[in-house]
């Protein structure tokens, strides 16, 4: 009988699967201590659901990762990372909404997981991957929506015709009269804004609750920069005279006991700094207007300096899981050498 040939798995496969592995190991310890404290009958089964689509996911990256007879990752574990006897950080509602936007994120991730997988079984992990988080991301808007907690973005008017651009000052925006803002740039500035407000909030209560004093100041420096940025998405919606969405510092308890491990929310922290740069890459992309192209230049280096200051700290505390790498070529050159 011919022997069955099984296609490896590429660079880009096993780092998009182990990057898989360590983002839901981390989600079902934030959403296990979520469902030992939420109130709201409504969200808790969201909760539940959640996790088994995260658990579901675990199991079936593990069984590709031993037929490959790759290292499973370490990942977070429950009963090292979360207390779930802690007292409640986080209200019902920032549950809600962190549910909302961890789906979109991870819909998005997904996407791009997919379009780059070739091997059967991983382009059919991530599809499915992206057919569940539909779904659910679905039933989480129907809640947002019947409870009255949806945010929806602002409306434009409907043009009385088709239009092209005729004037370079389209791209202007440093001096004199500043043209509207376009849909796409309104959409930018809202959701960098909601991003940055709900990091706020998720950064507020991780600095409560750290252990490290030197963590604990760093989260925090992360809540002065997520609200500085706030201030100036804000401040760009009004001069062109549209709101901007609402912050969520309310929903923080005052609790300092201990809930989660300074290894997973340095995690959680260095992906959403991670993620912030991709955004504001993309934004600026589809910014036209120069000015707000610059600033999203200005802002990512600001948090640019701000995520190195956050890898120096994981490493050093020995944090920082090592993702899959290309051999070093040097090195083994020398260890030959050396023999």
């Amino acid at each position: 009988m011919e022997k069955e040939y099984q296609v490896k798995l590429t660079s880009t496969e096993i780092t998009a699967l182990w990057g898989s592995y360590i983002n839901d190991s981390a989600i079902s310890c934030k959403l296990e201590y979520f469902l030992s404290k939420v109130e709201d009958k409504e969200i808790k089964p969201i909760i539940q659901h959640a996790i088994e689509i995260a658990q579901g996911n675990l199991r079936t990256l593990t069984e590709i990762f031993n037929k490959e007879k790759y290292p499973i990752p370490y990942g977070f574990k429950t009963n090292e990372d979360v207390d779930q006897s802690a007292a409640r950080l986080y209200s019902d509602t920032y549950v809600l909404y962190y549910l909302h936007q961890a789906c979109q994120i991870a819909i998005q991730g997904y996407s791009v997981n997919l379009s780059l997988s070739v091997r059967a079984d991983v382009y059919s992990y991530f599809s499915e991957c992206i057919s569940q988080l539909t779904t659910f991301l679905r039933e989480i808007k129907e809640l947002l929506l019947s409870k009255g907690l949806y945010i929806r973005a602002p409306y434009l008017p409907i043009p009385e015709d088709i239009d092209f651009v005729k004037k370079q000052s389209f791209l202007k925006g440093f001096f004199g009269e500043k043209r509207p803002l376009t849909g796409t740039e309104i959409t930018n500035l809202i959701t960098n804004f909601e991003r940055n407000a709900f990091g706020a909030a998720t950064l507020l209560g991780f600095s409560q609750v750290a252990q490290s004093k030197e963590v604990s100041e760093f989260l925090f420096r992360g809540v002065e920069i997520a609200k500085k940025h706030c201030d100036i998405f804000e401040s760009t919606l009004n001069e062109a005279y549209l709101p901007a969405p609402m912050t969520w510092n309310i929903e923080v308890t005052d609790s300092t006991s201990y809930t989660f491990s300074d290894k997973l929310m340095m995690f959680y922290t260095t992906a959403l700094i991670a993620l912030s740069i991709g955004f504001y890459g993309t934004s600026m992309a589809m910014s036209p207007r120069k000015d707000l192209a610059l600033q999203y230049v200005r802002l990512s280096a600001e948090i640019a300096k701000y995520a190195e200051d956050g890898a120096k700290i994981m490493i050093k505390n020995g944090f920082l899981e090592q993702p899959p790498m290309a051999l070093d070529r040097e090195e083994l050159a020398m260890q030959k050498t050396k023999e």
